[in-house]
């Protein structure tokens, strides 16, 4: 009998030819009247990229991708890791715990240019609405239903992110 104890990982999405892309729901700020423009697709990698345009014009500046999951207790795991390849960018990585919440708990991000092993502890994971933080504590919670990522530079800018892969360890 081995000594060595594995480690339980859950899959939350996993970007490959037969993946669910459709499933995941872009929101640029153009629900404010902004001007900016977010896609996500599947590369020739098979891997999510998340790219497009930001502009600050009538007060835009943002976009985003979310993506409904089925409930689950997070019990049990610690973080989430990320397998990511950015263009440099500052990105937000959202995580709800219910799809009827209006706020999110976020953790804010630099990529580098070049693939990312990312290992986000939930705790660290802080209260957020509309880019405002919230006086609540924490993610503490007992489940997640919802994923996303987000950016927001405050100046007008093309972005890219590739992912790999979202699991919880």
């Amino acid at each position: 009998m081995s000594n060595t104890q594995t480690q339980k990982t859950k899959t939350l999405f996993n970007f490959n030819a037969d993946c669910a892309i459709g499933s995941w729901l872009v929101v640029n700020d153009i629900v404010m009247g902004g001007k900016s423009s977010g896609h996500i697709s599947l590369n020739e990698n098979g891997n999510g990229l998340f790219n497009g345009y930001i502009s600050t014009e009538n007060n835009g500046g943002f976009s985003s991708i979310r993506l409904d999951i089925d409930s689950f207790s997070t019990d049990t795991y610690q973080a989430v890791v990320l397998e990511i390849k950015g263009d440099g960018s500052i990105f937000q990585f959202r995580i709800k715990r219910s799809t009827s919440e209006h706020h999110s708990y976020i953790f804010n991000f630099e990529t580098s240019g070049e693939w990312q092993t990312l290992i986000i502890p939930l705790h660290q994971m802080t209260p957020s609405f509309r880019g405002s933080k919230l006086d609540l504590s924490n993610f503490d919670k007992d489940q997640i239903e919802q994923i996303g990522f987000l950016i927001a530079p405050k100046i007008n800018t093309s972005f890219q992110l590739e992912i790999k892969r979202i699991i919880l360890k």
